[in-house]
């Protein structure tokens, strides 16, 4: 038998949340015990963890005693105000929100990109933004073979990166429009059913939002490399769940399809479908629900020199969350 551990899940009622009850479950990790934790309106919530109901508690500052290891899916002012609470009682904690991505004491970690990494924890560490580590899947394997030095990218993002109630209005917003009624936007500053809005995130001073700065941000310090420069436009669409982006990538070796093809067929995580001529290219509905990201659409770009266009699609509440933090724990 090898060891167990007492594990609290902080935002437990959330959809990475409910997800990581599901990754825990699905690949056997070792629970000895499970505290569920959430603010006060949503404590006394049941869920099923293993066959058993298990009654959601208010977290507080005596949350975290015995407990081993705490996964944060709260928010980033949660994970501020209770990280410290949890290294405190002797608990690792893996946080999933931007609270302690680019802190220079903290990991940020995709166990098939810098595992070693992780190594170097003090008791926390942070999990990526979920469209950077969909991209990071196929340009991390690309980087190691071809020596990566920019990208251009667009990403395609699903209302379950905006949680329930983004879920719940585009639902709405497609049955209004079917039924020629209105339903006005209240997650999002424009309709989304049958629309896409150029907007993820609050807007910076540069033009870009944050979303868009993180592909380059988080990328410099999980693929330690200072120089990589990423321009990115982040798109939300109406579709449930599984980001996409579109990516042009330019290297500083010489590329080809076949040497990438070769590259990425090998990478983990990664599953490549790229069979253009019979329709097969990864998309979001095929991704969803899968804990490998997918890639696709393989071409020379025309207006880069070394350049590869590619095609990424992978469920963000699984790599880009869940799964991810999961992993990172086994890693431990």
């Amino acid at each position: 038998m090898g060891k167990k551990y007492h594990v609290a899940i902080v935002g437990a009622t959330g959809a990475v949340g409910l997800e990581l009850l599901r990754v825990m479950e699905r690949r056997d990790f070792p629970v000895a015990d499970l505290r569920l934790l959430a603010s006060p309106r949503s404590a006394g919530t049941k869920l099923k963890f293993r066959g058993e109901e298990r009654v959601v508690a208010v977290l507080d500052e005596d949350s975290f005693a015995g407990i081993d290891l705490a996964f944060f899916s709260a928010g980033s002012g949660t994970a501020k105000q209770f990280a410290s609470v949890a290294q405190r009682a002797g608990a690792v904690a893996i946080d999933n929100s931007s609270a302690f991505r680019m802190d220079a004491e903290v990991p940020l970690v995709i166990p098939e990109i810098n595992p070693e990494d992780a190594r170097t924890h003090r008791g926390l560490i942070a999990n990526p933004n979920c469209t950077t580590a969909v991209a990071l899947m196929a340009l991390h394997p690309l980087h190691q073979a071809f020596g990566l030095r920019r990208v251009f990218a667009s990403s395609y993002q699903a209302v379950s990166g905006s949680g329930a109630r983004a879920i719940a209005e585009l639902r709405e917003q497609v049955e209004a429009s079917v039924s020629n009624a209105s339903a006005t936007p209240q997650v999002y500053p424009h309709p989304i059913a049958f629309n896409v809005i150029p907007h993820v995130d609050s807007f910076l001073e540069n033009g870009y939002t944050r979303e868009e700065m993180k592909l380059q941000n988080e990328g410099r310090k999980m693929l330690h490399l200072p120089d990589f420069r990423a321009s990115l436009t982040c798109v939300r669409v109406p579709v449930y769940r599984a980001h996409s982006v579109a990516l042009s990538a330019e290297f500083s070796r010489p590329i080809s399809v076949e040497a990438a093809r070769e590259v990425l067929a090998k990478a983990p995580g990664l599953d490549l479908i790229d069979e253009p001529s019979a329709n097969r290219y990864p998309t979001p509905l095929d991704a969803a629900g899968k804990d490998n990201c997918q890639v696709g659409r393989l071409r020379i770009d025309c207006a880069l020199d070394n350049g590869l266009s590619l095609w990424v699609a992978g469920d963000q509440l699984l790599k880009g969350a869940a799964l991810n933090a999961v992993q990172i724990a086994e890693l431990l």
